[in-house]
């Protein structure tokens, strides 16, 4: 078999559905997507694989594209020493998590992307590892190309050491899998908030330092652990200050796009201004539901604007006719990072009439320095308030000023040529958007948002739901990969979370259905816990197990979180042991560090003291549980279910006398049926033990 230059300036990656792929199509290199005919080519060359796994919303992607990928002296060393396979690691998070790791192990230090990796062909390998690399040596990296030629010599002549290194790094891989232990007693849950409060950025919110990072796991755990204390003599309210400040800060900041709405990726400054301009679905969703959760704990309506903003921008600019939600917008626009975002103070100007100008530049920061390469990155520098009395204007003059000028210049920066949109629909960040739609609709009384997340829900039954197989990626119609942890895990709490907003027989169906794939093809029965891969589908050096919360929550924490949920509303004790035996599995992971597993903390939380249930039946079953929704009560569940639901034994036995009726259950007991919204309401409050049934 001959490698050769891809034919008529198309190569084998123009047949593939990720975008990110199709972006590599046209280059000059002979890009192979991963699979039989990549690897068994490889293999029969004995040439060395250069697998270069990124996404297309990825900055310094876009960079070594052009520099390396669509130079064709680069891609004819390329082409002759390697056989050169792309990978979207949306598409194949088993590959990225896998390959990642090695090249932390290789290395010695974080990864990234575009991840770079040299394998050895008979056995996927990593013998050398990287990231970006420059076409010319600069930053302190050596070129591009440099590399290419130093690696492939290395290979040639250093087939043994090769061999003996890819032996080590297979040794460090079979002895990553914690083992199991104990259940864990509250103690991580203790030393979890201690350390968020070490972290804790006292003035500007979030946690470490610069580059700062949303962490809406850690955010959830702080709100939770406040809302533990709250009717105690001492609560916790240091623990609510370092969870709204962050997410105050961070939605006044540039992280937020002050226009259309919708979170970046990350900041790279302390102050929450300008950001890595990537919006990224898995960050939003989280978001969203904290926003809302916020805005009811607090009633601040700040934090309702920035839940009703989010969810606008995802449904005007994420949700396709179909149902589904796409991946990710790209940091770039016209070859430039943030060009989309930023402003000209002359063009605001131009747009605006002076009394809107004159409030949007205070508030937003036109009348200050630039903050980001000449232009202006807006974010919030002045309260609303204090532009309204520096003015000499009622507050909500002022604030209408501001809304009208945000609306004209929304209007004109749609005129600019928009950032790429990554338009797959992934079953996991879906699901992570859908949970934060049910979470918000329901707290805020918003049925739009209700109706996106029924209608993503039953584009993912239909499109990536087939025979009792879950598939991780849709686009133009093909639905590809068998689907992972993530995407079981966090679709079944999307459903719960969904089903408490408005109940279908179908979704309850739906969540039992994804819990059986759970425990049959991914529960690991010795270790405890969950394969981030199904069985029988092993990527190179291994299936792994992970507990800690990485960019999304753990798969693995958030399965133990619902499947105990599930377990107690349906009874269901198989659900109930793999969720115990999720938390015995990561048990040396959270005594070791547990900040780093919060979500995992939640589900043994929610474990040592079981999340409240409260089934309401009859014809009012729908006004109690809105009366009931604009709280913030995290450990607690709500389900108003029809009188014609079709249901399993341990609700169907939930049977009105006459009216409307509630049970209040938790963990295996139930209390007496309550006949009265009033008193569901005190019972509530007052935190009644339920009686056995």
């Amino acid at each position: 078999m001959q490698a050769t230059d891809p034919p008529h300036g198309r190569n084998a990656l123009a047949g593939e559905t990720s975008p990110y792929l199709r972006q590599h199509a046209g280059n000059p290199v002979d890009w192979l997507p991963w699979g039989p005919e990549a690897l068994a080519r490889a293999r029969e060359l004995d040439r060395p694989i250069l697998l270069s796994i990124g996404y297309s919303a990825c900055h310094w992607c876009h960079v070594m594209a052009h520099e390396s990928f669509e130079d064709p002296a680069t891609a004819a060393v390329m082409n002759q020493s390697f056989v050169n396979i792309k990978v979207d690691r949306e598409e194949r998070p088993d590959l990225d998590r896998n390959y990642q790791i090695a090249h932390q192990v290789l290395t010695h230090r974080g990864g990234g992307w575009p991840l770079t990796m040299f394998l050895a062909p008979d056995d996927l390998t990593p013998f050398f590892a990287g990231t970006y690399f420059p076409k010319a040596a600069r930053f302190g990296m050596p070129s591009f190309v440099g590399v290419l030629e130093r690696v492939a010599g290395f290979y040639r002549t250093r087939r043994d050491t090769v061999r003996e290194q890819n032996r080590a790094l297979q040794a460090v891989f079979a002895d990553l899998v914690p083992p199991r232990g104990a259940l864990p007693a509250r103690a991580p849950l203790d030393a979890a908030r201690r350390e968020l409060e070490i972290s804790f950025d006292g003035e500007y919110g979030g946690f470490g330092s610069a580059p700062k990072f949303p962490h809406p796991t850690s955010i959830e755990r702080l709100l939770r652990h406040w809302q533990a204390t709250a009717a105690t003599p001492e609560p916790d309210l240091q623990a609510l200050f370092m969870a709204t400040l962050t997410l105050k800060r961070m939605a006044e900041g540039g992280l937020y796009d002050q226009l259309g709405g919708g979170f970046c990726r990350y900041s790279v400054d302390r102050y929450w201004m300008i950001p890595h301009f990537e919006k990224m679905l898995y960050d939003n969703g989280p978001l969203l539901a904290l926003a809302a959760q916020a805005a009811v704990a607090t009633g601040d309506p700040f934090f309702r604007e920035i839940a009703l903003g989010t969810a606008g921008w995802a449904l005007a600019e994420m949700q396709l006719p179909e149902g589904g939600f796409c991946a990710a917008l790209d940091a770039d626009s016209e070859g430039h990072e943030g060009r989309f975002y930023v402003w000209d103070r002359a063009e605001v100007e131009a747009l605006l009439p002076a009394d809107e100008f004159a409030v949007l530049a205070r508030r937003y920061g036109l009348d200050r320095e630039a903050n980001f390469e000449g232009r202006w990155h807006l974010h919030c520098c002045v309260s609303l308030a204090d532009v309204a009395q520096e003015r000499g204007l009622a507050p909500d003059a002022a604030a209408a000023l501001l809304q009208s000028g945000r609306a004209r210049l929304l209007a004109g920066r749609s005129r600019r040529v928009r950032p790429g949109r990554d338009d797959k629909v992934l079953t996991a960040w879906n699901a992570l958007l859908i949970r934060g739609l049910a979470i918000s609709g329901r707290l805020l009384g918003e049925p739009a948002q209700l109706a996106a997340a029924t209608r993503a829900v039953d584009f993912l039954r239909a499109q990536c739901w087939r025979e009792g197989q879950l598939y991780a990626a849709w686009k133009d119609g093909q639905a590809r990969f068998p689907a992972y942890l993530d995407d079981h895990a966090f679709l079944l709490d999307a459903l719960l979370e969904l089903l408490q907003a408005r109940w279908r027989d179908a979704d309850l169906d739906f969540a039992c259905a994804v819990a059986e794939v759970l425990l049959e093809r991914f529960r690991d029965r010795a270790g405890g816990g969950f394969w981030f891969t199904a069985a029988g589908l092993d990527p190179p050096l291994g299936r792994s197990r992970s507990f800690a919360d990485e960019a999304m929550p753990s798969g693995n924490g958030v399965a133990a979180l619902a499947l105990a949920r599930l377990g107690w509303l349906l009874g269901e004790t198989r659900y109930l042991e793999a969720a115990e035996d999720t938390l015995c599995g990561g048990s040396a992971a959270l005594e070791r560090a547990p900040v780093a597993h919060t979500t995992l903390l939640n589900a043994l939380d929610e474990w040592l003291d079981p999340v409240g249930i409260v089934v309401i039946r009859g014809a009012e079953a729908g006004a109690w549980a809105q009366a009931l929704a604009p709280l913030y009560a995290p450990r607690r569940m709500v389900f108003a279910i029809p009188a014609a639901a079709r249901l399993p034994p341990a609700l169907a036995a939930k049977q009105p006398a006459a009216g409307t009726t509630a049970w209040i259950c938790r963990g295996p007991q139930c209390s007496p049926p309550v006949p009265d919204l009033t008193q569901l309401v005190r019972e509530l409050r007052d935190g009644i033990v339920p009686a056995p049934a």
